[in-house]
């Protein structure tokens, strides 16, 4: 674009979450280290939420626009008819939205930043209407379906240069329909808490071994198998062993045995680990603002993904505040086993379970662990540099 190598690159990034999710939060950190000498942002919010007034205090411009089209394939047949169903349904009303949108960045901006792949399809109506080039964060790894691949096509079509957050969202996207496209795999930041946060006041500060887990409870994170492990935990005799859940608990009506029944009648995660007489070993806390505080309160991390993913931001956040991660997959470029956590190749809740009863024996191993993954996690995604890793490719794109 012309000019732009004169004056500060004008940036405008779409956000879906408002703050509520990992990708949201993720945005905001990089937003927060780049060089304000040389891009201005603004962001809109699909969603109102903790961001804004962060937001705010670093004096970048918000807004709040809920029109924001989004809609993303899932692994089911049935649910993707569903949501693209839905999507379709609220697109002529979100008309004004979209052309306030087009309006806006030929007006206003160089480059436009989809934060989420959730907004394929507002980048593929908004390619025809705007002379701006798009970047996109490629953030979760779709299932391999007849949608997601149609979704995966789409965005290698419009979208001029892609930012995947590993190499395993790369792969994924390569298989499921993108194929080989412009792009840079940009690892998320995690910078480690400041000296003055402190622990987060619900969580008791006495002698048990606790666990983070900042998942919002699905089927695929695999959070109700945290309760697997403490009822091996509890059969052992290790009631000293807490298990800190941030994030909403409301289980899925579709989910196996036990678990659905509590779900259909509007149960909780709560509900299930008191019926199987294990509420003394959870502390639930919903939502949490603030997780660092959580991270701060605890020992350790525990992600028993179903999706074999051991990376994101809630592992990449407790690294960075020196908290080793119990999780499940093969990729050891942030959790190593035995060094920065615990990895296991497949879920194996009587292994998991004592692996945490030797951390508990051996506190000192367990710091040991947690400041190699703070090392491990700083070179890896230290804010200014990813910041300017990003600010590379949206000065590149809009000079091009």
């Amino acid at each position: 674009m012309q000019g732009v190598s004169n004056q500060r690159l004008r940036v405008l990034c779409l956000d879906i979450e408002g703050g509520y999710g990992g990708s949201s939060r993720s945005l905001y950190e990089s937003i927060r280290h780049l060089d304000r000498k040389a891009v201005s942002v603004e962001v809109w919010c699909k969603l109102a939420g903790p961001i804004q007034a962060r937001y705010a205090e670093l004096g970048v411009p918000c807004r709040i626009m809920p029109d924001l089209p989004k809609v993303s394939s899932l692994p089911n047949l049935s649910r993707n008819v569903i949501v693209y169903a839905r999507a379709l349904w609220e697109i002529w009303p979100a008309r004004a939205c979209r052309r306030e949108l087009a309006r806006t960045v030929n007006e206003r901006f160089d480059l436009v930043h989809f934060n989420h792949e959730a907004f394929f399809l507002l980048a593929r109506w908004l390619r025809k209407r705007v002379r701006v080039p798009f970047t996109m964060h490629i953030r979760t790894n779709l299932r391999d379906t007849v949608f997601a691949r149609w979704q995966n096509r789409t965005i290698a079509r419009v979208v001029d240069h892609l930012i995947f957050i590993s190499e395993n969202e790369h792969a994924t996207f390569e298989q499921v329909g993108g194929g080989s496209t412009a792009h840079t795999i940009i690892y998320n930041i995690a910078d480690s808490p400041d000296a003055s946060v402190l622990p987060y006041p619900a969580v008791p500060p006495d002698q048990r071994l606790k666990i983070a887990c900042l998942s919002n409870c699905a089927w695929v994170r695999g959070t109700d198998r945290l309760v697997e492990v403490a009822e091996i935990l509890a059969a052992k005799g290790r009631r000293d062993i807490l298990f800190v859940m941030a994030g909403h608990m409301a289980l899925e009506r579709s989910m196996p045995g036990l678990l659905g029944r509590i779900g259909r009648r509007g149960g909780t995660l709560a509900d299930y680990a008191t019926e199987r007489g294990l509420g003394d070993m959870f502390l639930f806390l919903g939502h949490v603002q603030e997780p660092e505080r959580v991270l701060v309160a605890c020992d350790m991390l525990a992600k028993p993904t179903r999706e074999d993913n051991p990376w994101g931001r809630d592992i990449i956040e407790a690294m960075a505040a020196a908290r080793p991660v119990f999780t499940v997959g093969r990729w050891d470029g942030f959790v190593q086993d035995g060094r920065t956590g615990v990895l296991q190749a497949t879920f194996d809740a009587k292994a998991l379970a004592e692996r945490i009863v030797h951390f508990a024996n051996h506190r000192d191993e367990l710091l040991a662990m947690g400041r190699a993954a703070q090392t491990h996690v700083a070179r890896l995604c230290h804010g200014p540099s990813r910041a300017a890793d990003l600010l590379d490719v949206w000065t590149k794109q809009a000079r091009a």
